[in-house]
């Protein structure tokens, strides 16, 4: 399975900031549209990514007010990115290692997407059911051998 797939499924709406706009403004597109990350982009270019985690240590540094913080000053500036051919398995060890919650999804320098570890577990689990519904069909039509006669025929 590839991000591409996810993508299929997620759909394709993104939520981004600009890296001049003040954190509050951002704090508050993420509480509306309840979610956990914005893309930081700048003059059509990725250069950061705002979750969660990072507004809380900006806020916790900055003693725990906002002020008049940029999202600059909070963003990760150098975010872990896939394309929409990555693997599955390789999504999942890149998130992992990192402790990545959120990965954009880009096609050389266009923002594609951005999939969760969410969006991973959940495609992984859906997988892993469909594959077992077809694992158990399939021994539920196992065709008998013919030399074995059942017990009642003994």
């Amino acid at each position: 399975m590839k991000v591409s797939d996810i993508l299929r499924v997620k759909g394709n709406t993104l939520y981004t900031v600009s890296p001049d706009e003040p954190l509050s403004r951002a704090i508050d597109t993420m509480a509306e549209k309840d979610i956990g990350s914005l893309v930081v982009m700048h003059h059509g270019d990725l250069v950061g990514m705002l979750t969660f985690r990072e507004v809380i240590q900006c806020i916790k540094a900055n003693q725990h007010t906002v002020g008049d913080i940029l999202v600059r000053t909070a963003m990760d500036d150098h975010p872990l990115t896939c394309t929409l051919e990555t693997e599955l398995d390789e999504v999942r060890r890149m998130m992992l290692e990192r402790h990545a919650r959120y990965m954009p999804v880009m096609d050389k320098r266009m923002l594609m997407g951005v999939i969760s570890f969410y969006d991973v577990a959940k495609a992984v689990v859906d997988s892993q059911n469909f594959e077992n519904r077809m694992l158990k069909a399939y021994i539920r039509d196992w065709p008998a051998a013919e030399d074995q006669l059942p017990s009642a025929q003994l």
